[in-house]
Formats: C-alpha cells, sequence, structure tokens
C-alpha cells in the first residue's frame, strides 16, 4: 500500500519542484523591473500630490507599494517556498 501511495506522489513531487524553482527564477528576474516600476510610481504619487490630485497619489503609492519589494513579490517568494517545501517533503516520503 505504502508503494502505491509513493508513486502516487512522484509525479506531485517533480511539478512542486519544478514550479517552485521556475517561480523563483521568474521573481528574480522581475526584481529590477518591478523596482523600477516602484520608484516611477513612488515619483508620479509625489507630482500627483504637489499638483493637488490626492486620490491620484494615493493610487499610485498604493501601486508603487504593490509592486515594491515588500509587496506582491514578498508574497510570491513565500508561495514558491510553500512549493519548494511541499516537493522536499514528499521527495522525503518517496525515499524513505
Amino acid at each position: 500500500m505504502r508503494f502505491i501511495l509513493k508513486l502516487f506522489a512522484a509525479p506531485f513531487a517533480l511539478a512542486f519542484t519544478l514550479a517552485a524553482a521556475f517561480f523563483t527564477f521568474a521573481l528574480t528576474a522581475s526584481g529590477f523591473i518591478f523596482g523600477i516600476a516602484s520608484g516611477l510610481g513612488f515619483l508620479a504619487s509625489v507630482i500627483l500630490f504637489v499638483t493637488g490630485e490626492t486620490a491620484g497619489g494615493i493610487a499610485f503609492i498604493v501601486v508603487a507599494f504593490l509592486v515594491s519589494p515588500v509587496g506582491l513579490p514578498a508574497l510570491a517568494g513565500k508561495l514558491a517556498e510553500l512549493l519548494a517545501n511541499a516537493g522536499g517533503r514528499l521527495r522525503e516520503f518517496i525515499f524513505n
């Protein structure tokens, strides 16, 4: 019975490991672009605040936060880490 479970778990372990590697690569490659977008969003919010467009300034600050390294990229990094951990646990189950 345990052998059948190991056979069933093997493709999932491979899929989780490959997905985590792909997401980690994509997140690393897009970090530069997100940094530039965050800086431009912050600059745009400052310009909008100076010109009196408070609602637009707040919107650009929110967008700048979301694309900054502490926003959505951090969440994506945590999800890639969870996928890698799940793949590691499945490989541990298969090989033990």
